[in-house]
């Protein structure tokens, strides 16, 4: 009985040992399990080739594990870098987009600017207003006699005296219209009567006064813009007038009023380089202190 229980013993254990010699690799077969193990890893890391520190020669061993994970990181590092440097290139073509459509703006702002301002330059220069009041005849009702109106101590306005003025010159009495009602403070009025004057009269000797007058009467009404643009046009048109100079001054006046006071110095200078010596007293007297206040060099 114990015999025939050994043998059966036997006889039962040799499939169970002979199953686990067959299921036990060699050591040969380990080794290539694992290299193949690694040349699939790394053709997914690197789809072109094995890494140059690798490749080349046959007995160069293999990457390593650790080798494979370092070069995984670096690899996700630089595929952050590069969305990283995507990313602010895309934002900074937006802000270049940004910035070419408001210079463009700007850019057409000012050339619609610039040409407002040159258009209303012409118009002041060459045409005035075709609804002005035209001078009222010297038959009318006679008007009593006017004195001889007070000192101008801010500009050298003045209209000619009643002496001087002769009866037989319309535009003479036209232009004095304007002037007075400049004097009494009724600057809508004298604009308007100043404008019937140079349209009626183009060749008058008053026109630069009347000129001159206008962009004061409008700078009197805090329309600094507009005044300076009568006026610029009053000394450009007619620069030998006997008010361009006094045009150039208030000229300045006005651009200090617009905040401009560097253009208040150009326009003095200008007065200075162009009539010198001609310049009256009492108007030199106000372009230097006009300098003063401005801060001009």
């Amino acid at each position: 009985m114990i015999a025939a229980l050994a043998a059966s013993a036997s006889i039962a254990l040799i499939p169970v040992s002979a199953v686990a010699q067959r299921q036990q690799p060699t050591p040969e077969q380990r080794l290539d399990r694992l290299e193949r193990q690694v040349q699939q890893v790394q053709r997914q890391v690197f789809p072109k080739g094995r890494p140059a520190d690798t490749a080349g020669f046959s007995d160069e061993p293999a990457a390593t594990q650790s080798s494979v994970v370092t070069l995984d990181q670096r690899l996700d590092a630089l595929e952050r870098q590069m969305a990283d440097i995507l990313r602010q290139s895309e934002e900074n073509g937006n802000r270049l987009t940004t910035l070419q459509a408001d210079l463009a703006k700007a850019r057409s702002d000012q050339e619609q600017r610039i040409g407002a301002l040159e258009q209303r330059v012409n118009e002041a220069a060459t045409t005035p207003a075709a609804t002005a009041v035209q001078p009222a005849p010297t038959t009318a009702t006679p008007k009593p006699p006017v004195a001889k109106p007070k000192p101008d101590t801010t500009a050298s306005a003045t209209p000619p005296s009643a002496d001087a003025a002769s009866t037989d010159d319309p535009g003479e009495e036209a232009y004095s219209q304007g002037f007075h009602q400049w004097e009494a403070g009724q600057y809508d009025q004298a604009i308007a009567s100043l404008k019937a004057f140079t349209a009626a009269y183009p060749k008058h000797k008053r026109v630069s006064y009347a000129n001159n007058l206008i962009g004061r009467a409008l700078l009197d009404q805090g329309k600094a813009r507009d005044a300076a643009t009568v006026l610029f046009a009053n000394y450009r048109t007619n620069s030998k007038g006997d008010r361009a100079p006094d045009s150039l001054y208030y000229l300045g006046q006005a651009e200090v009023k617009l905040g401009q006071p560097t253009l208040a110095c150009k326009a003095y200078a200008e007065l200075d380089a162009v009539y010198g010596s001609q310049v009256r007293a009492d108007l030199r007297k106000q372009v230097e202190q006009a300098k003063t206040d401005a801060h001009c060099s």
